[in-house]
């Protein structure tokens, strides 16, 4: 099976970025910063990706590092390991449980192993390029994903983020009529929208700003699972600084819509 060793560490690099971010989740003590963009950054996100890099650097000697806090480093491969080690820094300082460590590996630009761990959640998935996608819940096994086959949008369920990034990109208005077409509409936000669409609980997620190490690892669980991971233009994969996922069907009906 292809990239199963480094699926394996994916998911060692998941357990180690699992205790150190519980750890610190609802930490009285938790230092919180504001960087340049004025988003948030905790002192557990800085660890969690200090840690991960570490466990890289053993592992993986000549495959580069790509991560939030700490942007690119070295390696002479083709190959880049891609982290967010908070997705969801908002929430986690703020005690919601809806945060994750996102962590992708990349062979010539297309990521081809990723896993989204998310303790305070109880759930993991992940995937490697054809092997599928998967989920665990707890300590149960893990089971086969995939998305869901609703074909008509006034059937389907839609999840989002926030609405200023649709207003900053000046497709507002084109989101909202999207919008109305659906059956449901709920802001579940961040990488859980996504991984709802490739366990097939959602249909259609949408998010009009990201940065790569917000999707890497989405984008492969979403392909894996048989939907589409593209941004709002349509062009596939992370590097497009949006993310749309879907069951595929709808894909093409929900890009047009927000043209």
């Amino acid at each position: 099976m292809p990239y199963t060793n480094d699926l394996a560490l994916a998911l060692a690099l998941a357990e180690i970025a699992d205790e150190i971010s519980m750890n610190r989740f609802q930490s009285l003590d938790l230092k919180v910063e504001s960087k340049p963009d004025l988003t948030p950054v905790s002192d557990a996100d800085k660890s969690v990706e200090s840690a991960l890099r570490t466990r890289i650097e053993k592992e993986r000697p000549l495959d580069s590092v790509i991560g939030e806090e700490y942007g690119s480093s070295g390696g002479s491969s083709s190959r880049a390991w891609v982290l967010d080690p908070i997705d969801g820094t908002a929430n986690y300082v703020r005690g919601v449980p809806v945060w994750c460590t996102l962590i992708a590996l990349m062979e010539d630009n297309e990521p081809v192993v990723g896993v989204v761990s998310a303790p305070a959640l109880n759930r993991r998935w992940f995937a490697a390029k054809g092997s599928g996608a998967f989920s665990t819940f707890g300590t149960e096994a893990a089971r086969k994903i995939s998305v869901s086959n609703v074909a008509n949008l006034h059937d389907a369920s839609l999840s989002y983020s926030g609405l200023d990034g649709f207003e900053n990109h000046g497709i507002s208005a084109q989101f909202h009529q999207l919008a109305k077409k659906f059956w449901r509409t709920r802001a579940y936000g961040d990488f859980w929208s996504h991984m709802l669409v490739a366990e097939g609980a959602v249909e259609v997620a949408i998010e009009p700003e990201l940065s790569l190490w917000d999707m890497a690892a989405l984008d492969i669980v979403v392909r894996e699972a048989g939907g589409r991971f593209t941004n709002t233009s349509g062009v596939p994969g992370p590097h497009g600084n949006s993310g749309v996922s879907t069951n595929s069907i709808l894909h093409n009906e929900v890009i047009r819509s927000l043209q």
